[in-house]
């Protein structure tokens, strides 16, 4: 976190809410990873930042501002979708316990991004669980961290 920028925002000089930026080569894009405020300030203040940081990107000569992912949103559940297809589409719908996928979609939409599809190439069989698994618990920050959200 030393070593990046960081976008700050301050109410009487103190630090109420932060993010850090990280800045895309040739600057061609921006984006924020690790995002806080104070409990006790109204959640919109990040709304707040995150336009501040646009502008403040857009200033500078950034061409895009790039919110992220939205895991497991816009796949296919149908009956004809393949069978990893429909497993994420559930897992976007059904497990608001674990983690709020569709509001984290519901959050960025407000941007209007425009989404662009991602994959993960993996070998067939039971590695995809596995490496979900390991994905899931490194944005964790370890096993426990993605079973308890």
């Amino acid at each position: 976190m030393q070593r990046f920028p960081v976008g700050i925002v301050r109410r009487n000089g103190k630090v109420i809410a932060f993010a850090n930026i990280w800045q895309g080569a040739g600057k061609e894009e921006i984006s924020i990873d690790l995002m806080r405020y104070l409990p006790e300030i109204h959640y919109g203040i990040m709304d707040y930042l995150i336009i501040q940081l646009m502008l403040w990107g857009k200033q500078e000569g950034y061409r895009w501002f790039n919110l992220g992912m939205g895991p497991f949103s816009g796949l296919n559940d149908h009956a004809l979708a393949p069978v990893w297809n429909r497993l994420g589409a559930f897992v976007f719908h059904h497990s608001e316990h674990f983690y709020n996928f569709q509001g984290l979609r519901r959050y960025k939409e407000k941007f209007q991004p425009e989404w662009e599809s991602k994959y993960l190439a993996s070998p067939g069989g039971v590695a995809l669980p596995r490496i979900c698994a390991n994905i899931a618990s490194l944005i964790s920050r370890g096993f426990r961290g993605a079973i308890s959200k």
